[in-house]
């Protein structure tokens, strides 16, 4: 069985101790951090290593920033999202080859800052990864694209009250954008098996949300067919956002039956 798990940590300096709990509870094979806020050389590269885990990093200063850590050989793919640019650069993808499938952890612009030139930066970027998902499935390449998408999909990913109607996580371009990914034949691996049911992944720090559980589901993990085929189980890991200094995020876990079952 393998298990991976996206994790929007909101600064892994404040996190590191809730990380290194996570990755001694759960053991996951590969967990994908974003929004770690730090610069690529200050990421707490030895700390993982103690713990098992190799990093792949491509950091920010103050802002954005994605990590990859992995307990198994990889190879680095891309540092940044093909197609997607920006000036100055902003470090919101890292991809790598493990275990037979390609992983890109992708953290999506939010799209409310900035004006339109913000929420247009989102579509694109959306647009980027359908065609990067398309030719990897071109390409015959087994994959998960996981991350903090900054989209809910459908209203039952937003509990009622929590956003406008014209924010960006819910705009009917943002889940348009969303679904092209699925009509290329990838798989929300929570929705393959919860096809109804409220399973928020972020829940604001104002207003009381985690007290009132008015949460998002803005973190997905896409499976490409033949990883789809083996998934087993898909959970966000709720019980973190009640510990102490916690992220506003929770983990994604999703387990896989190995490949020759």
């Amino acid at each position: 069985m393998m298990k991976f798990a996206t994790w929007n940590v909101n600064s892994i300096r404040q996190r590191q101790d809730h990380v290194l709990d996570y990755l001694a509870r759960e053991q996951p094979d590969v967990l994908a951090l974003q929004e770690i806020k730090c610069q690529t050389e200050v990421f707490p590269v030895d700390v993982f290593r103690a713990a098992g885990y190799d990093s792949v990093v491509v950091g920010q200063k103050s802002y954005n920033g994605v990590a990859i850590l992995t307990r198994h050989p990889h190879e680095v793919t891309h540092t940044a999202l093909p197609g997607w640019e920006t000036d100055p650069a902003q470090a919101r993808y890292v991809e790598i080859r493990s275990c037979g499938l390609v992983f890109g952890n992708l953290y999506l612009p939010n799209g409310n800052s900035g004006g339109s030139a913000g929420y247009d930066s989102k579509l694109a970027f959306m647009e980027a990864l359908v065609l990067h998902a398309r030719g990897m499935l071109q390409a015959g390449q087994d994959f998960v694209l996981l991350g903090d998408y900054n989209v809910c999909p459908t209203d039952e990913d937003c509990a009622p009250g929590a956003l406008s109607p014209d924010d960006a996580l819910v705009r009917p371009q943002s889940r348009a954008a969303f679904r092209r990914l699925l009509w290329l034949g990838l798989t929300d691996a929570l929705r393959a098996l919860h096809p109804v049911g409220r399973f928020y992944t972020f829940w604001d720090y104002q207003a009381a949300a985690w007290q009132r559980d008015s949460g998002l589901r803005i973190d997905h993990a896409l499976l490409s067919p033949r990883v789809a085929e083996r998934l087993l189980t898909t959970l966000p890991a709720r019980d973190e956002r009640g510990r102490p200094q916690p992220s506003d995020h929770v983990p994604l876990a999703v387990t896989l039956a190995d490949a020759t079952d």
